[in-house]
């Protein structure tokens, strides 16, 4: 970020919420920009509102320049403002600070980290002498629940006020590295699914790139660089190293008995969280990278129910994370399963790092793993123009080139016509003579339609060919052999299940999905999601015979919780009887 002078907030003109600069320091005026729609960004509570919401809070008058919250701090509390004001700022790269927000009578403070423990992206301090309403983080949960339709302006300004952050890089953290770099692209990927705001400075095309490695004494050798708002580096960090140094992770009690777990934060699994959580039970999710699993990086899913126009599955995956935060449930993201204990009576799943989460009941929703080419050089060229998923920010790269899908199933077929927007031209290789056993026919004659598109049936790779990133690719077809001046190929040929954690746990079939309900040997079992063990299930891809389509999994993650309900009660009925027959 660049070096920005301290706004005074106390001069006569300065509006209460006043519209962002970008790094041009033109204002921004797109419609979408979140800032510019103060009243459900920045909503001024009505009096009734305050007056139900008196008791959940203690009134309190803090002075002048009073910290009421810090960027890095975990579990702040909610703030609304009777008087006075509260100023909302970060701090740039120099340890300066940014006032973006002021909060004034009856508007009140906080993002979504309000729903998790999650450290806080920016500061707030009373602008004069400030009276508020305090509320402890328990009671802003309960108010929010007890009130729904204050919690619904809570909610909506929540979301709007991140995405602020995020198109604004406010709160956020400064990249350093190679546009095309694996590294570097695997740390965009990392902090856009998660929606953590951040600003990409790439050395081969931003001027200030240089000016800020020569500040921190950066060398070409420690790129990619993500700097801290501390000002601190951390070089070439994977995916856990990066999400505990910016405190995405929330602690995790290893001697806590929780309700649920989910494994696996795609829509199955996020479905179960969401039901579960509401439900009342105590609900933790875990998840290796970020929520949404596969679906998280499609571009545009037109045929899930209720959203005519289409949603990425990025957003689908948002909503519904914050939505079993809402209800209680926590995230524990960057957190791979690498092992679970069916030893004793409870579910113990082992964590990468020597962590672990112990529940009565455990839901099982770790899908798939993209399938590879399993050609020379597909893993080294992998994030250096082999690519998994077709979101915009691939599609950047690969602006005005002519790119290459590979695959038959609706995930390829969304993705080159989501490409075809940007790229020069894409071509869609498929192995077979047909799509229509594969693809929704709607694809198929967009597909079809689109100029930009060609579809190249009985056609496969054969060879990726470039010195550090791929340059061009051959391919074998009903015409011969081609060699084509590609730079970019998205490969969408299917998955295999991630099961390689369960050890001999749980029935699994021959493909290494886990078996469930009539489909396990021995004894019947209660639920057609039950796996082999009770209290076990398995819910989307990584279930042996279901139906690899989002809105399936969401259908399975919901209902599966009247089955952990049922085990549940019967589990603490068993330990009634046996406490009884212990103390006679």
């Amino acid at each position: 970020m660049n070096a920005q002078t301290e706004l005074m907030t106390d001069a006569p003109n300065t509006p209460t919420n006043p519209v962002p600069q970008n790094n041009s320091g033109v204002p921004t005026v797109d419609g979408a920009d979140p800032y510019q729609r103060e009243e459900q960004t920045f909503p001024t509570l009505k009096e009734s509102h305050l007056d139900r919401m008196l008791s959940f809070c203690e009134k309190e008058t803090v002075k002048d320049g009073a910290l009421l919250f810090e960027r890095g701090e975990r579990s702040v509390d909610f703030f609304v403002i009777l008087s006075g004001a509260v100023e909302i700022f970060d701090t740039d790269d120099q340890g300066n600070a940014n006032v973006f927000t002021v909060h004034r009578k009856n508007q009140f403070t906080g993002e979504l980290d309000l729903f998790n423990d999650r450290e806080i992206l920016v500061s707030g301090r009373a602008s004069g002498i400030t009276e508020v309403l305090r509320f402890k983080r328990a009671d802003f949960r309960r108010m929010v629940v007890a009130e729904p339709d204050i919690g619904e302006i809570i909610m909506r300004a929540f979301i709007l006020r991140r995405v602020g952050l995020i198109q604004h890089a406010q709160g956020g953290v400064t990249v350093i590295g190679r546009k095309q770099d694996a590294v570097t692209l695997q740390i965009d990927r990392f902090l856009t699914r998660n929606g953590y705001p951040h600003r990409m400075l790439d050395i081969d095309a931003d001027e200030d790139s240089a000016s800020a490695m020569e500040g921190f004494s950066i060398d070409r050798g420690d790129l990619p660089v993500v700097i801290l708002p501390d000002g601190k580096l951390v070089k070439s960090p994977s995916d856990k190293e990066l999400a505990d140094a910016l405190g995405l992770t929330e602690e995790l009690r290893p001697d806590h008995l929780y309700d649920l777990a989910v494994i696996g934060a795609g829509p199955s699994g996020l479905a179960a969280a969401v039901y579960g959580a509401s439900e009342g039970l105590e609900t933790i999710i875990v998840e290796k990278l970020a929520p949404g699993g596969q679906a998280g990086t499609s571009s545009k899913i037109e045929n899930y129910l209720g959203f005519p126009t289409g949603i990425s599955g990025q957003a689908l995956a948002g909503r519904a994370q914050i939505q079993a935060q809402k209800f209680g449930a926590k995230l524990a993201i960057s957190r791979n399963a690498v092992g679970l204990d069916c030893d004793g009576d409870y579910n113990k799943v082992k964590l990468e790092g020597d962590e672990a989460i112990c529940a009565r009941a455990l839901v099982i929703a770790t899908g798939a793993s993209y399938r590879k080419l399993n050609l020379e050089n597909d893993e080294k060229f992998e994030g250096q123009g082999i690519h998994y998923a077709a979101t915009p920010m691939e599609a950047k790269l690969c602006h005005d080139e002519e790119v290459a899908v590979i695959g038959g199933g609706n995930s390829a077929g969304q993705a080159a016509m989501f490409l075809s927007q940007t790229a020069k031209h894409v071509h869609l290789l498929i192995r077979s003579d047909s799509l229509a056993a594969s693809m929704s026919s709607y694809l198929i004659d967009r597909l079809e339609a689109s100029p930009k598109v060609t579809i190249r049936f009985g056609t496969a790779i054969t060879e990726l060919i470039g010195k550090n990133h791929l340059e061009y690719l051959r391919w074998k077809g009903p015409d011969g052999i081609e060699d084509k001046d590609i730079r970019n190929v998205f490969v969408m040929i299917g998955a295999v299940p991630n099961t390689d954690w369960i050890g001999d746990c749980l029935q699994l079939d021959g493909c290494g999905f886990i078996r469930t309900g009539s489909d396990c040997q021995g004894e019947p079992t209660d639920s057609p999601y039950m796996t082999s063990r009770p209290g076990v299930v398995a819910v989307g891809d990584v279930r042996s015979g279901s139906v690899k389509r989002v809105a399936s999994g969401v259908g399975e993650g919901s209902v599966v919780i009247q089955a952990v309900h049922k085990f549940l009660a019967d589990q603490k009925e068993a330990e009634q009887v046996k406490s009884q027959l212990e103390m006679t």
